[in-house]
C-alpha cells in the first residue's frame, strides 16, 4: 500500500489539471485584451494629435501664400492652391507645401478648407477624423483649426 500511495502522488505532480490550464489561458486572454485596448486607444490619441498638429502647421504656408498674393486661397481654390498656382492669381511664389500628402490628414483624407471661415475667421481647416464622416466621438471626432 505504501508503494501505491507514492505512485499516485507522483502522477498528480507531473501535470496540470484541465481547470488549471483553463484558468491560465483565461488570465492570459484578459491581460492581452487589456493591453491591446490600451495600445489601440493610445494609437488613436496619437493619430488625432498628429492631425491637430498638421492643421495648426498649415497656417504657416497659408500665411506665406497671403503675403505673396495678398489674399488667402478661396474655398474653390482650396489647399491645392498651396501646391499649384491657381488661375488668375498674381505673385504666386510657391509651392508652399512639398507634396499633396501634406494636404491630407493622417487617415489619408483630404483636409477640408473654407475661406472665409465662420465667425469672422479668415479661413478654417477641418479633419473629419478616422471615419472620414462629419461628427463622431473619440478617434472619429472632427478636428477643427479654431478649437
Amino acid at each position: 500500500m505504501k508503494h501505491m500511495k507514492v505512485a499516485v502522488q507522483r502522477n498528480r505532480s507531473q501535470g496540470f489539471s484541465l481547470i488549471e490550464i483553463i484558468i491560465v489561458i483565461t488570465l492570459i486572454g484578459v491581460i492581452i485584451g487589456w493591453a491591446a485596448t490600451n495600445i489601440f486607444d493610445r494609437q488613436d490619441q496619437a493619430t488625432a494629435r498628429i492631425a491637430k498638429s498638421k492643421i495648426v502647421a498649415m497656417s504657416g504656408p497659408l500665411d506665406l501664400y497671403k503675403l505673396d498674393t495678398g489674399k488667402y486661397p478661396t474655398t474653390q481654390e482650396g489647399l491645392k492652391a498651396l501646391l499649384q498656382v491657381p488661375s488668375g492669381v498674381a505673385n504666386w511664389n510657391g509651392p508652399y507645401v512639398k507634396n499633396e500628402a501634406e494636404l491630407k490628414d493622417p487617415w489619408r483624407n483630404d483636409l477640408i478648407y473654407r475661406s472665409p471661415g465662420g465667425e469672422n475667421r479668415a479661413y478654417e481647416i477641418v479633419s473629419l477624423g478616422s471615419d472620414g464622416q462629419e461628427g463622431g466621438d473619440g478617434a472619429k471626432k472632427d478636428l477643427k483649426s479654431w478649437e
